[in-house]
């Protein structure tokens, strides 16, 4: 007697189980499927990207060139990349080291020195027909209350922004577009491509994209299914005996 009610507990044991893994494991694939759908149809874009130095290692700006006041001693660089977001994005290839950019440039009364690195990028972010010039590095001197993009204007010509004061070109590099969308990992971008839109999981499965082979939640509802039916017939048995 004792025997059938320890299995019986294990069958009812396992029922349970078996109910309770079957939404997780569906949930957690389902979560899993639409980070790598995310990730597919991110978006990447053309454009200048703006680094500060820290420590002598580059950290992405917090604020654009316009609005940011380095202090005396400080490093502006500026990278031409592709990129879908800023961690993603090119750092400048030169070091941040203001000594060796500005070693020939003493300290002066009312003004400040602030080391410009201009890294045109690669041939493989370079838009269609352009070649990336050779990177630069400058020591600019300016006003107290200069902006890096005044010390950026103080050592490099030809700068264009766009109505909303984005830097679209250094130095007439690119000589067009600014900040333009570009084929991505999980689509086509500004290069006039179709942007292929998300698919939920379910449709996924429904479509039959899928990997051939049921879902983990899938065989953790049968498996439940089939325990609850032994449970049942067990008891029916005990029962009429």
């Amino acid at each position: 007697m004792r025997c059938r009610r320890a299995v019986g507990a294990l069958l009812l044991a396992g029922a349970v189980t078996g109910l309770a893994a079957a939404p997780v494991q569906a949930q957690a694939q389902a979560q899993a499927e639409t980070l790598s759908q995310a990730r597919a149809q991110a978006q990447e874009y053309r454009y200048w990207s703006f680094w500060d130095s820290k420590g002598g290692s580059w950290s992405y700006a917090s604020e654009g060139p316009a609005t940011a006041r380095p202090a005396d001693g400080s490093v502006q660089g500026f990278r031409f990349t592709v990129s879908a977001d800023s961690a993603a994005a090119g750092k400048p290839r030169a070091a941040a080291d203001f000594d060796a950019l500005c070693q020939g440039t003493p300290a002066r009364e009312g003004s400040k020195r602030i080391g410009v690195v201009i890294d045109f990028g690669t041939a493989a972010d370079a838009p269609d027909g352009e070649t990336p010039p050779k990177a630069r590095t400058e020591c600019a001197r300016v006003p107290e209350d200069a902006s890096a993009g005044d010390a950026l204007a103080a050592v490099a010509r030809r700068l264009r922004y766009d109505s909303n004061a984005l830097l679209c070109a250094i130095a007439g590099y690119p000589k067009s577009g600014c900040a333009e969308q570009v084929s991505g990992s999980g689509g086509a971008g500004g290069s006039g491509g179709a942007r292929k839109a998300p698919s939920s999981p379910s449709a996924k499965a429904a479509d039959g994209d899928g990997d051939g082979g049921p879902s983990a939640g899938l065989l953790g509802g049968i498996a439940a299914v089939v325990v609850l039916g032994a449970a049942a017939v067990w008891q029916a048995r005990r029962r009429r005996g």
